[in-house]
């Protein structure tokens, strides 16, 4: 019985001092690639060049063969913050994505205003007839996730004017 009893307290011993021995990353810490291993998820910080101008284009995400789509926002949630989720403007022609968008967007003929006004969303099928280019992302990044950064846009442009965006993820 005692033996039973030491061999648990050493087990436990054992998984405390292990799990606390983990190095945690100080808040609002800044790394290209970082994976954000805080306790809260994060949405991934998504950096981007398109052929043409889309800023102002609603994105849907296509499934991998871009036969239909597999994911886009409802009427209600075009917004990011209180705001039309537009994407931010970066420098050398990057944008930082605001809407959750993948290396499988395309964007729509209707803007964020056009978009946010109807009053109900259309179905997926509907939608792909608006498509207005099925491959309009040039280069897409991924560098880590968005609470890793304090300042995101002004980070990001510190990557890009010093050419670290390449050590990003590169999606596409």
């Amino acid at each position: 019985m005692k033996t039973n009893i030491l061999v648990v307290l050493l087990f436990l011993s054992f998984l405390l001092l292990t799990d606390c021995s983990r190095p945690v990353p100080s808040a609002g810490s800044s790394s290209v690639g970082k994976t954000g291993s805080g306790a809260a998820p994060s949405p991934p910080c998504i950096v981007y060049k398109t052929k043409a101008d889309y800023l102002r284009n609603i994105p849907v995400i296509l499934s991998e063969d871009k036969s239909r789509i597999v994911s886009y926002p409802d009427v209600k949630d075009v917004y990011y913050q209180g705001e039309i989720a537009y994407p931010t403007k970066l420098k050398d022609g990057f944008l930082l994505d605001n809407r959750g968008i993948g290396p499988d967007v395309a964007f729509l003929s209707v803007t964020y205003e056009e978009f946010s006004a109807m009053e109900k969303t259309p179905p997926a099928e509907e939608l792909y007839k608006l498509i207005l280019d099925k491959d309009p992302v040039t280069v897409m990044y991924k560098c880590g996730n968005r609470m890793d950064y304090q300042d995101i846009e002004k980070e990001m442009n510190k990557l890009i004017s010093s050419g670290r965006i390449s050590n990003c993820t590169k999606l596409k």
